[in-house]
């Protein structure tokens, strides 16, 4: 019981510095890469806006994808891992996973269309967040799989004793 909570206290510590981290770029990093892009392309009105649209769009995702981890965390503390609750916590990080893939997918253009005249590749970056994402959706949907087949063999256990 003790290891459990230690555990669960530990990657709630992890979700609460990533999110602490995500934050930080989104009102230090993201302004500027929006300004930046803006210099470059000072012809192209919306490409600051687009920039926001993209990454500030994928952030809403993350952090409640988040939350869900949270509560998948706080349930497995009270030993209710094995619930409906935890199924809808699992099937609403894979939406949010899926969702952040969605949108640097569609600000993949804008990325590349910034890379072009940028030395490092920026367009890179773009894909190993689409990349990951995708671990993540494929990850929670597996675990969604298990965890309902898991349920629905304890409650025919149950229904036989």
């Amino acid at each position: 019981m003790n290891i459990k909570r230690g555990s669960t206290t530990f990657l709630k510590v992890f979700l609460f510095l990533a999110g602490i981290a995500v934050l930080a770029l989104c009102i230090f990093l993201v302004p500027r890469i929006a300004n930046f892009a803006s210099t470059l392309y000072p012809n192209i009105a919306l490409m600051k806006y687009l920039i926001f649209i993209v990454m500030y769009g994928a952030a809403v995702p993350f952090y409640f994808a988040l939350y869900q981890t949270f509560n998948l965390l706080r349930y497995i503390e009270e030993n209710t891992a094995f619930s409906d609750l935890s199924v809808k916590a699992l099937k609403n990080i894979k939406y949010c996973a899926v969702t952040i893939s969605g949108f640097y997918i569609v600000g993949m253009p804008l990325f590349s269309f910034i890379a072009k005249k940028v030395d490092p590749p920026v367009g890179f970056i773009g894909l190993i967040i689409i990349f990951a994402s995708f671990v993540i959706a494929v990850f929670a949907a597996i675990l969604q799989r298990l965890l309902q087949e898991a349920i629905n063999i304890k409650s025919e256990n149950d229904l036989t004793v």
